[in-house]
Formats: C-alpha cells, structure tokens, sequence
C-alpha cells in the first residue's frame, strides 16, 4: 500500500493518505469482511466509489496495525465509527488518494482534488465577510483551503444540522502550500474555537484536518 503521508499529530492521533493503486481484489484479499458488507459493496457499481470504501477500510486497517476482523459503521448521522472501541476516526477520499485519522478525541480530515469548478460555488459555502479575507475570493487554493477546513470541522462534530457557511467561520490566515486557520463554530452548546490545519503538497490536492 503506497502510503504518501503519515503523520503523528500529536502522541495520540495519526493521520495517513495513500495512493489508490491496488486493484479491488488486491484490496479485498487485504481485508475481513462480514456478510452486511459485502451486501453493501454489491450494491455499488464497480468503479472508484468501491475503491474508495475499500482503500479507505484498508488504510484503518494498516494505521491499526492488526489483522484482526475490524467492525467499521456509520451512525445515524453519517459518521464513521469502531464498534466496541474508543478510538475516533475520520475518513475521506478523493479520486486517487485516500485519507484516514484517527485518535482518542474527535476528529475531522477531508480531502479534495483541487479543480477550477470551486469558483462557481464559492459563495454556497463562504459568507461574505469570508470572501473578503485576502487569498480567498476566485483564489483556488484559498477556496480549497477553507473547503476542506470546513469539511473536516463538519466531520469533526459528526451530527446533522451543522452547515458550513452558517455556523462554520473561518478567520484571517495566512495562505501557503501548508498552515493552518482558526475557525469559530456554532454548536448548540455555544461558540467553539477550532485551529484547522491544511496542507496541499500532494500535487493536485489540498487536505485539512483537526483534533479537538
């Protein structure tokens, strides 16, 4: 498995990204899958979307470091989670990288091939006191770099209800091939304060992440 990124973040979080070379059986014979997944790979057409759940349980798998059978869900909102472990994970994929996190408190990692179509739907996720910050309006790069902050915040928190222009804020950053923002959110509890880091050195993608 071509890993490309390993990262510890901290003592009890790492985070990983790999090249999507395998074919679906080099990377089915890689894993141990009950009945319920399998059902569920059937009903997905043959292409990347199966290459991605794959690499990505894959990728869980080696960060983990065993062979042994690993129950991977997704809860009632959409987030991934082990059964029967405390461990938080995170995961994301993008055409031919996939992308795992993992640690003892919550956390959030997306990644995104960076493409010119953004500027058409930048005012969808950013507020206008947002694409006034310097680097960021019809800036790709800076309008990736808010993207995936803003994506990984989502998958950060895990429920429904949370919307990226509407209660995720980013505020002024610096913009560079790697940094970091901080980013406020409005969750029913009140105002948390995020720093969200993001790098693009993987040509062609850009990818942020956060613990909290």
């Amino acid at each position: 498995m071509p890993v490309v990124f390993n990262k510890h973040i901290d003592k009890d979080t790492i985070l990983a990204v790999w090249k999507i070379e395998e074919s679906e059986e080099l990377l089915l014979a890689g894993l141990q899958l009950k009945q319920h997944e399998l059902d569920y790979l059937s009903s997905l057409n043959n292409g990347k979307r199966l290459l991605h759940w794959l690499s990505t349980r894959l990728l869980l798998r080696t960060m983990l470091n065993t062979a042994d059978y690993i129950d991977c869900r997704i809860d009632e909102h959409g987030k991934p989670y082990l059964v029967n472990s405390n461990i938080q994970i995170s995961l994301s994929h993008s055409y031919d990288y996939a992308a795992v996190m993992i640690g003892e408190k919550s956390v959030g990692v997306d990644i995104e091939q960076v493409k010119t179509k953004i500027q058409r739907i930048q005012q969808k996720f950013l507020s206008f006191e947002e694409l006034e910050l310097p680097h960021v309006r019809d800036n790709i790069k800076g309008l990736y770099a808010c993207w995936c902050a803003k994506e990984a915040v989502y998958k950060w928190y895990g429920k429904k209800g949370l919307e990226l222009k509407k209660h995720i804020h980013v505020q002024p950053f610096e913009l560079g091939n790697e940094g970091s923002m901080d980013v406020n959110v409005d969750l029913p509890k009140g105002t948390q304060k995020l720093t969200v880091y993001y790098f693009n050195t993987i040509e062609g993608y850009m990818l942020g992440y956060v613990v909290g």
